[in-house]
């Protein structure tokens, strides 16, 4: 009972710290975006933010708990400081900037008026995300709230949209129920396997003595992927949370199957049979990824890639296993880009060359996300560098020669690379046709293809 007493008293404080901390981070930071200065407020409110977490971190790192994993404030804190500089951003992009300076993807998420504070807070503080997420962005959330989710536009010849269509809600149970399974198996694995795989023994003395290469190859890729169902449960979770609150629906496919993963934070099947670095971060923490994109490489002017993976890891927090590991990830995203660039091309020709390759690529991918993710989870310095000069940083040595022996093709700030990321604004989308590349595609964005969806099953219910 006494249990009982105190771990209800410890949740009545963090739930009351965490609503203080956001609501003060969220108060200061609806001031930073008035616009009442003009184009800086974005900047302004990013960096306050961002400083703001940072703070937090700190002290909960180097006071409270450091090295352990615990239901603290900072998590919820990560998530609120995503949602306030995409807002602030959006706003930025609809009120301060021209129509033909904006990507795509800037141009279907900007905001052009200023949000009410009810709007704001809600949008950041809402009961659907405040603990995990996932992030989304402000138009969908007031689509969402306001009903217009499921309220399709037809549009005219002349281009105007005047005639509305409402078909019948489509129920999230099915994809509730698929992800809470998911959710199940995932905990499942967490509590027996992973107990029994720790990425700490990969350092181990004994282990590293005794154990031959192949079977230490194939320890660390177990581990490391006996780590991750436990991201796999609170994602899918939080996802599923959002759905039975009827928030999360992009449209139909191309069967007529309703969709639940707008807002959806990852891909399984993409993780595990990854190909490339590229495609294990593209389908991993889809919506941090996104942010990342929409608020730092979209905008940078020099390194976007570089500069990417440096605010992932100010994000992340301070340990300094996470700086250890995303600046690995720049080495890594470097070399496999360049290697990708220059030879992919001789081996797509052939299936059966296309096969060798293909199951070439999964096993050095695995192997390259393992290798940089270990300071990640192992999170101090001296552990990390133990792993890494145990095994005599190959994968570092391997991505500066392979920098220094292939030419890097530079593209326009990178345009492809985010076409493959970001949500389209085009009547061109093909997300029924390739679901590796169904990041996060805005509701609004997918008005017309649900128009001519609706128009065909109901052709008479007219609003």
């Amino acid at each position: 009972m006494q249990d009982m007493q105190f771990f209800g008293i410890e949740d009545s404080i963090l739930q009351t710290l965490i609503v203080q901390l956001q609501g003060g981070e969220s108060a200061i930071s609806v001031v930073l975006v008035q616009p009442s200065i003009g184009e800086l407020e974005s900047q302004y409110c990013f960096v306050f933010a961002l400083g703001y977490l940072t703070v937090c971190q700190i002290t909960r790192v180097y006071i409270f708990d450091y090295g352990q994993y615990s239901a603290d404030f900072s998590g919820p804190m990560m998530i609120i400081t995503q949602k306030i500089t995409s807002l602030a951003f959006e706003i930025h992009d609809g009120m301060f900037r021209k129509e033909e300076e904006l990507t795509p993807s800037q141009r279907c998420l900007a905001v052009r008026r200023m949000p009410s504070l009810l709007e704001y807070l809600s949008y950041n503080c809402n009961f659907m995300g405040i603990l995990a997420g996932p992030l989304c962005s402000y138009k969908d959330y007031i689509t969402f709230i306001e009903g217009r989710s499921y309220q399709l536009q037809h549009s005219e010849a002349n281009g105007k949209e005047d005639i509305k269509y409402e078909q019948t809600d489509p129920s999230p149970n099915i994809a509730v129920i698929q992800k809470l399974l998911v959710c199940g198996l995932s905990l499942l694995i967490h509590l027996t396997v992973t107990k029994t795989l720790p990425v700490e023994y990969n350092i181990d003395d004994n282990f590293r003595a005794t154990a031959s290469w192949p079977i230490r190859i194939l320890y660390l890729y177990v581990s490391l992927m006996a780590a991750r169902p436990k991201y796999y449960f609170a994602w899918t979770l939080a996802d599923a949370i959002n759905n039975a609150a009827g928030f999360g629906f992009r449209g139909y496919d191309k069967n007529g199957a309703a969709c639940w993963d707008l807002i959806s934070n990852l891909r399984i099947q993409q993780i595990e049979f990854a190909t490339s670095f590229k495609m294990f971060l593209d389908n991993w923490n889809i919506q941090t990824a996104l942010w990342l994109k929409r608020v730092c490489y979209e905008r940078v002017t020099f390194s976007p890639t570089v500069q990417t993976f440096i605010l992932s890891a100010i994000w992340h927090g301070v340990y300094p296993g996470y700086y250890l590991s995303f600046l690995t990830g720049v080495l890594v995203t470097l070399a496999a880009r360049a290697m990708r660039n220059n030879i992919r091309h001789f081996f797509v020709d052939f299936s059966l060359i296309k096969l060798f390759y293909d199951i070439i690529t999964w096993m050095t991918t695995q192997l390259a996300i393992s290798y940089t993710v270990v300071p990640f989870v192992l999170l101090s310095v001296k552990p990390s560098f133990t792993f890494y000069s145990c095994w005599y940083f190959c994968l570092h040595i391997v991505c500066i020669l392979v920098l220094l022996l292939f030419p890097m093709k530079r593209t326009q700030k990178g345009r492809k690379e985010q076409e493959s990321v970001q949500p389209s604004c085009s009547k061109k989308l093909k997300q029924e046709e390739n679901a590796f590349q169904q990041n996060s595609y805005s509701t609004t964005t997918n008005s017309f293809n649900q128009k001519q969806e609706v128009t065909r099953r109901y052709p008479s219910q007219k609003q």
